[in-house]
Order: C-alpha cells, then structure tokens, then sequence
C-alpha cells in the first residue's frame, strides 16, 4: 500500500504535509523578544496524517495538528500535537485515509469513524480548556499546556447543534465566549443557533432560526447589541453529496446575504440583508453600532475565491480576474431597503484580518490583516506561480484615516494568519505586537517574526527560527498569561 502524497499543489512546496508531533524547548531567537510577551500563542493546521483515500483532496480537509509558541523568561517553546479526533484515531488503527470528499460522509469508508470532523481551523482557550474549532462539527477540547485531547467538547450537556463555529468571539468586558452553529441540525439544514456562554463555560443565551437556504457561514460579527451572519453563496445539496458530489457548490445568482439578530432577540426578529450577486465575503474585522446604523468591516471578493467548489457548470474564475479589498458595509435597521452595497476601504487585496480584540464589537480604527501587492517582486523562475492563498504583506490599516503601513519579507516568503497582542493591557488601541508565521517558499523553512505595531513597515523587531517545516494554517489566538 503506497503511502505517497499525490503530487498536486494541494500537497506541495508549503501544502506539503509536516505530521510531525514536537516539543522543542528554547527555540533560536534573532532579535529581540518583547518582553511584554507573556503568554502562548496558539495556532492550527490541516495537516493529514495519511494521503487521502481518494488520491486527492482540498487542503481543509486535513487532520489538525496544533501548534502552541509559549513566550516567558526570555524564551519561546514550541509544542505541536495531533487533534486527537475520533476521524484521526479510526486512521491510525487502519493505516491509512478513511474519508473521501470534504465533508461529504456517503464518500467515506465503510470503517471510517461516524464524526468527520478534522478540528483544524482555528484554537481558542476558554473556560480553562483549550477548544479545536472546525465548522462542521462540536469542539474538541485539549489541554491548554500539554495539548492531550480531552474529548469532544459540548459545554458539559449545554450546546445541542450538530455543529458549532470555527470563530467565536470573546467579549472584551466580560469574558463570556459568543458563537454560533450553521447547519445545525445536520448536513443541509438551514438551521442556526447563537449562543453565549460566559467565561466560567455556563450557557447563557441560545437563540435558533433558520436561514432562506442552506450555505456557508463561515464567519461572522458581534456589536454591543446584534450580531451579523454573513451567508457566503455556497449551497449545501445533500442530494448532490449521495450521489458522491461537493458538500458545497457556488451559485454566481445568489446575492451575498446578511442576517441580522438583536442578541436578546428571537427568531423573529432577525432581518435579512441583501448585497450584491456573486460575492464572496471573507472573514470579519470587525462590527459596531452608530446609533440605528451597523457598521461591519470585512474583506470581499468579486467571485469564487473557493476553486475547490465550482458552480453546477464547473466553471471557477481565474485568480486574476477577481477584485479584492477590504470593505465596509453598512446596515441600516431604521431603512425600508433591504439591500446594501460594500464601500471599499482598500485598494489592495487583503483578508485574514485581526483587530485590537479589547475593541471588539465597538467602534474602532486598527486593523491588521494580510495584503497582496503584485507589484512586488516574486521569483516566478524559481518557484512557478505563487501558491493558493498567497500574501506577500502584513499590513497595518487605520479605517478612520486610511492610512496602510505594510512590511514586505521578500520575493519568496508568504506569511499566514497574524495574531495582534496588545502592549500591556491598558495600552492605547493598536499598540503592541503582531505576530504571523513566514514561510520561506525556496527552502522550505519557517519562522515566527514579531513585529511592533508603532513601526510595522520597519520589519521584525524578532525572528523565532522553527526547526521543523510548517504547512500552511489557518488561523490562531494569543492567551496572556
């Protein structure tokens, strides 16, 4: 039996597979270490630990390998383990994958484990366990300095959705995590539940509702009073997934649509948004409320940014052809019109954004995300065409005054998701440290650079070298300790 990974891009240069579980003490740090960095940084990869049974798949569809940088006494460390999933323990007693299409259960071996869940999308310590998100399914908790998987993860009896985000958000007063399910009572349910659960792991709020269809809500927005569901044009049919098809397909027709829930509302009182057709809305920045007005920032595309889920016909856009910014739409409760267009904020491509977490969900100007300039120099001879998910950028955006200042690493390095970590806990808005994994796409290799938001164009004030190759995550959280 060949254990080979095929030789697509999927699972080449920085989508190759690591599978390697660590613990490195004392990591090699080049510069110096902000010593306000007190803390563990937590980051998550789909990284499969078997090639997939099928000889080919998408990168979200890997096994979560977790990834915990702890700063304190002058060091970094370094702990990396498996998720280990249910799908992940069914793998190894096989010897080999078990799944099939990406969320797609009719494709999977007769063997396979029954929850298909990777937990691979992004890690977030709360309640004193250490939660591994992934959108499809319930959390699985681990241990927050040993990263032991502790079991699926269901709020002690509390949550009842079949799945459960892969991006909470933390209030900043209160600590109280609030999240939501999409598909919440199975494949193809056009179900949600929002939920708060305060900082001690008690439920205290729980709302359901059903959207107009079934898609992906991938991401989504929190004020001081609403929350914001953006629904992404990417239907679920399981019909189509019986017959061995896409758990998602992209429908260029549908408009890019909005639900707006008061938090103490109920299911009734959710108000549906409508943007324009063939529209991509990525992840969120941020949210807030100017009096009856909701003000919600966040990249998006003009198109499929998914090739991986074609439209009905198979048709996928070139890359080039999409336009991408950071954009801000504003929501106004008081208005007859349902429908609402994005201003855009930027002039580049952007996503992954991150904003001062202590400003979460109220007004703010910071922003931190990912930036494309294809301007700069890439060194296509060597390498070919740069990578699916391709950011050559950190960018520091204000979103009141407009002003971008970015850090380019070179003509072959890409960075993934960055992480903001405030100065000290009373510091002004948008002063500390940004924090984001650079790969270095000739050798291979990767580092951790720390950057200083009072002169991010300076570059890294610190270089944590890695001495082990990273695949590509996809996102991460700081814990202060």
């Amino acid at each position: 039996m060949s254990l080979q990974y095929p030789a697509t891009p999927e699972f080449q240069g920085i989508y190759r597979p690591s599978r390697v579980e660590a613990s490195v003490q004392a990591l090699e740090v080049s510069g110096q270490l902000p010593s306000q960095l007190q803390g563990c940084f937590y980051q998550v990869s789909p990284d499969p630990a078997y090639p997939p049974m099928l000889g080919q798949d998408i990168f979200f569809n890997g096994d979560g390998m977790v990834s915990a940088f702890r700063f304190g006494q002058g060091q970094v460390s370094l702990t990396r383990r498996y998720v280990q999933t249910e799908r992940l323990k069914a793998q190894r007693q096989a010897g080999r994958s078990l799944n099939g299409i990406y969320r797609n259960v009719h494709t999977n071996a007769p063997e396979a484990a029954r929850d298909n869940t990777t937990a691979n999308t992004t890690v977030i310590k709360h309640a004193g366990v250490l939660l591994a998100l992934k959108e499809d399914s319930l959390p699985y908790a681990m241990d927050p300095v040993t990263l032991d998987t502790l079991g699926v993860w269901d709020f002690h009896g509390q949550v009842r959705s079949a799945s459960f985000t892969a991006h909470p958000k933390i209030c900043p007063q209160t600590g109280s995590m609030l999240c939501f399910a999409y598909e919440a009572k199975g494949d193809g349910t056009p179900d949600i539940a929002y939920y708060e659960i305060d900082a001690a792991g008690k439920l205290t709020r729980e709302t359901w509702f059903q959207a107009p269809y079934a898609a992906m809500i991938h991401d989504f927005a929190v004020t001081e009073n609403y929350v914001i569901f953006p629904i992404i044009p990417l239907t679920v049919d399981v019909e189509r997934m019986k017959r061995g098809g896409q758990h998602f397909q992209w429908q260029p027709d549908l408009p890019q649509l909005f639900g707006v829930l008061p938090r103490d509302g109920k299911a009734s009182d959710v108000r549906w948004f409508y943007g324009p057709a063939d529209g991509f809305q990525g992840h969120t920045l941020n949210a807030y409320e100017q009096g009856r007005k909701l003000i919600l920032d966040m990249p998006v595309t003009s198109g499929n940014v998914f090739y991986f889920f074609p439209q009905a016909d198979g048709f996928v856009p070139s890359p080039e052809t999409l336009k991408s910014s950071l954009a801000r739409w504003t929501f106004d409760l008081d208005a007859d019109s349902d429908q609402v267009l994005p201003e855009p904020l930027t002039t580049f491509p952007c996503e992954f954004p991150r904003c001062d977490e202590r400003y979460s969900g109220h007004p703010y100007q910071h922003g931190f995300m990912l930036a494309f300039d294809p301007t700069l120099p890439f060194d296509a001879a060597t390498l070919g065409a740069p990578p699916f998910q391709f950011f050559n950028q950190l960018a520091h955006v204000n979103v009141r005054t407009g002003e971008t200042r970015t850090w380019f690493a070179g003509d072959a390095h890409c960075f993934q998701e960055p992480v903001f970590v405030p100065r000290s806990a009373d510091a002004p808005e948008g002063d500390g440290f940004l924090l984001s994994l650079l790969n270095h796409l000739r050798t291979g290799a990767a580092e951790l650079v720390i950057l200083d938001t009072r002169d991010l164009s300076a570059g890294p004030v610190a270089r944590v070298q890695i001495p082990l190759r990273m695949r590509m995550s996809l996102h991460g959280n700081w814990s202060s300790d």
